[in-house]
Formats: structure tokens, C-alpha cells, sequence
């Protein structure tokens, strides 16, 4: 069989043309420990030069052994060389949520941080990080930066540029922390109601790729239950159980007027609802601007929706 090979376009562009949708592919991650990385990224932000090899391998070992996810993050624009080196470490497990914000001298103070997050100051304020990982992907550089500049200006102190994410394709990316909220195609359109819908305790659901502490079925079956019942609150439709079926995954999700998920604080007794979603896979495709080989990826599809019996 020969497959039809399409010409070379940034990954993002392409993924628009396609139509590639956003459900259930947030990556994963519970918690995570963010490095302010001022100047230019090497490919892998902690891994390559300009940042110390040596010690960007010993930071990186030593967060992932904890279970948690490295991130680089930075401020856009141009901007004086920060004299301390700046970190947060966040909880993105619901009923966990938080940021902590700390400071030390240089990096390689880095590592004798607590990753417990026993220190550093706490902050109720949300962290937004758009990737604009230009030496991973172009299209985070160009799309990110679009994504950045709009958030920086409505929302400065919240806002930073980040390393990968995931999901080069759906650029531009971002993350809304504690949370773990992941959203895709973010520059079509105006970026600041991801915030501002955060601030409302809602998501924008069109945009919205799953969240990073929750499994990837979970993400699409809450996604089809937002798309069938109309809640888009953050905490709407709190997963219960999940199964493996013979095509897919069977998901239980905490019905809408649930005590977890009442709408606008509306009272009564809602039945669980049932999701079946089966597992898909794409037409070969080039998943990022550097790929020379086609693959096929997984996709969700709804099967079934339904209160529980």
C-alpha cells in the first residue's frame, strides 16, 4: 500500500488543516518543579548548552527521581539578567493544588532544594506558561510568542515562557497552574479568556486539551460529558473509576448538580455518568516540524454517554 505524502508545512498549520483534535492529550504530571532559565534554550532547556550540562543532568535526575517534571520557565521580552536564581515547585493533584516560589543563590544551589515543598513562600496566584521552545519546535517559537506577548501584557506577573510541553502540533501551548490545565491552539483567538476563565474557576473548552493529573481517557471522557451536559467548570465531572473494554475505556465521572460538580451551586441528586470512548488512530502524519517519519497517533471517539444505571 502507498500512502499519500503530504508536502512539508509547520506541524501546526498542518494540524489545523486536519482538524487534529485536542481530547485527551494533555501529558502527564502531578508535580513539578519550575527553573527560572533566563537567555536562550539548547534543544532540551536543562540538558544542552548554554545551561551547564553536568548540572542540568544532576537537577534533571534528581526531580524525575522524585516523581515530578522539570520545566524551564522565563520571562519574555528583554529583560536585565536576574542576580538570584528563582524556582517554584507546584501541585497539580486535585484537592493538592498550589505554587511555591522560592529563591537561591545560584543554580547549583538548585540542588538542595527541598522538592517537598516544605520551603519557599506559598502563592495563591495562577502560573500561566506558554511554550516558545524555538530549538524543539518552530512553531512553539511562532506560535508561542504570540500566545506569551498577549498574556504578558494583561496578566505580567502571572505570565512566563516555558520549555516543552508536549503536543508540538497543537502550537500554541500552555499550562494554567496548579491546576495542570492544558490548551492547545491558543493563539486562535484571543488568549487572555484562558485566563480570565480561570479566574472564574471555568475552562474555555474548545481550546482545552485535558488535565496533566489526569489519565489520558479520563481527559477525553470528561471532554464528551462538558460537550453532552454544558458544565465547564474546572471541578465538573470528577472521575470516579475507569476500565479497560475490549476498544476502549469505560469511565465514571461524578454527575453535573453532583455535590462535586453542581452548577452554579445548584442542589439535588444527579446520578454518575457513564462514558465509553474508544481508542482511534489517525492517518499517518508528520507530528512535528523536525519529523521525517509519518506516524499514526491516538485519538479518542465516543462510543457511549449516559447516566449511570
Amino acid at each position: 500500500m502507498t500512502l499519500a505524502v503530504e508536502h512539508w508545512a509547520p506541524c501546526s498549520d498542518r494540524a489545523r488543516e486536519r482538524h487534529d483534535p485536542l481530547v485527551g492529550t494533555g501529558p502527564r504530571g502531578l508535580r513539578w518543579f519550575l527553573i527560572e532559565v533566563a537567555g536562550s534554550w539548547g534543544q532540551n532547556a536543562l540538558l544542552d548548552a548554554p545551561f551547564d550540562r553536568e548540572l542540568g543532568r544532576a537537577l534533571v535526575r534528581r526531580i524525575e527521581g522524585a516523581g515530578m517534571r522539570p520545566l524551564a520557565i522565563r520571562r519574555t521580552g528583554r529583560r536585565a539578567a536576574p542576580t538570584t536564581q528563582r524556582w517554584a515547585i507546584v501541585d497539580s493533584r486535585p484537592g493538592h493544588e498550589r505554587v511555591v516560589w522560592g529563591e537561591v543563590a545560584d543554580a547549583a544551589a538548585l540542588l538542595d532544594v527541598p522538592l517537598d515543598g516544605s520551603t519557599g513562600t506559598i502563592s495563591t496566584r495562577p502560573v500561566y506558561c506558554v511554550c516558545t521552545h524555538a530549538r524543539h519546535d518552530r512553531c512553539c517559537a511562532v506560535r508561542g510568542r504570540r500566545v506569551v506577548a498577549a498574556l504578558a501584557e494583561a496578566r505580567p506577573d502571572e505570565t512566563w515562557e516555558c520549555s516543552h510541553l508536549g503536543g508540538d502540533r497543537f502550537a500554541g501551548t500552555m499550562v494554567v497552574f496548579p491546576h495542570g490545565l492544558y490548551y492547545g491552539y491558543a493563539d486562535d483567538g484571543d488568549p487572555v479568556r484562558i485566563a480570565d476563565a480561570f479566574d472564574a474557576g471555568r475552562l474555555v473548552p474548545e481550546r482545552y486539551r485535558g488535565r496533566s493529573s489526569l489519565t489520558h481517557p479520563v481527559q477525553a471522557a470528561q471532554h464528551f460529558a462538558r460537550e453532552a451536559y454544558g458544565d465547564e467548570r474546572i471541578e465538573a465531572y470528577t472521575p470516579i473509576a475507569e476500565e479497560a473494554t475490549e476498544t476502549g475505556w469505560r469511565v465514571r465521572l461524578a454527575g453535573a448538580g453532583g455535590a462535586a460538580s453542581a452548577v452554579d451551586g445548584a442542589a439535588g441528586e444527579v446520578e454518575d455518568i457513564i462514558v465509553e470512548v474508544d481508542e482511534a488512530q489517525s492517518e499517518p502524519l508528520l507530528s512535528t516540524c523536525a519529523a521525517t517519519r509519518f506516524v499514526r497517533v491516538r485519538q479518542y471517539v465516543l462510543r457511549s454517554i449516559g447516566v449511570a444505571a
